[in-house]
């Protein structure tokens, strides 16, 4: 019964939570005489805009957990709440900044890889001034750095390596140099968390470039081949690294 009913989304922040948790939320309580119980009438004005992140599903008592992992939450803004989980399957999310792998040419549109269930296209006309006459130069084999324009379970996923200004902003072809690999999802969310601690200490190891996707994929290029696969280890290692371990291990690096 307890299942049925839920708990606290509020007392379920930092917990692990399964598939088929029950999340109520604070405004939908009711003070009678069985408890934690969801208010079915409407009357009542919403207190704010609450976001729905990855692991979580609306349902009509509150939210339904669909994924396994640590509950979190972002009160700032519009309210938020998600499952940080160590997650490895990519599902496409529209607005994601991925790196992909172009696999074929079919007419005027790129087939990539981005590590979900089935190939993302790319049209040759969505990068920074391409036109029928200037085309941009890909080739299979080439890493793209863009963003989905289109992402949902009744269609193909859909890239572009442009804005909504028609700027690059930074996307377009990754050099050719330099070392990709894989991680977890949620370590690309506490790399991509802004004022990355991990982040601002490898920079001060070695200068370097760095890609991040959201679908797991990194693209690190440094001075030397050494460099570069000393922070490719340092990356993958930190996910199971204490802070404390992390900078004992970078102090070693740098002879301190």
């Amino acid at each position: 019964m307890a299942a049925e009913r839920g708990r606290a989304a509020e007392a379920c922040v930092g917990q692990v939570v399964l598939p088929g948790d029950l999340l109520l939320l604070p405004a939908l309580y009711d003070d009678g005489a069985e408890g934690e119980r969801l208010r079915l009438s409407t009357g009542a004005a919403p207190v704010g805009r609450l976001l729905c992140g990855p692991g979580l599903r609306r349902s009509g008592a509150g939210l339904l957990v669909t994924k396994c992992g640590i509950l979190r939450h972002r009160p700032a803004g519009p309210g938020a709440y998600w499952v940080d989980s160590q997650q490895k399957r990519y599902v496409p999310v529209k607005g994601d900044h991925v790196i992909g792998i172009v696999t074929a040419k079919v007419g005027d549109v790129f087939k990539l890889d981005v590590g979900g269930s089935e190939l993302a296209s790319l049209s040759y006309l969505a990068f920074e001034g391409a036109t029928k006459r200037n085309r941009p130069n890909v080739q299979v084999g080439d890493l793209i750095y863009g963003q989905f324009l289109v992402a949902n379970k009744d269609m193909e996923p859909e890239m572009v390596c442009i804005d909504s200004s028609g700027k690059s902003s930074g996307m377009g072809i990754i050099g050719q140099d330099g070392f990709l690999f894989k991680v977890s999802l949620g370590l690309i969310r506490k790399l991509l968390a802004p004022k990355c601690e991990i982040i601002q200490e490898l920079s001060q190891l070695y200068p370097f470039e760095l890609v991040l996707g959201m679908n797991g994929r990194i693209w690190v290029k440094a001075k030397t081949v050494q460099q570069t696969l000393i922070v490719v280890n340092i990356l993958e290692a930190c996910e199971y690294m204490t802070a404390e371990q992390r900078r004992q291990a970078l102090a070693k690096l740098s002879g301190n």
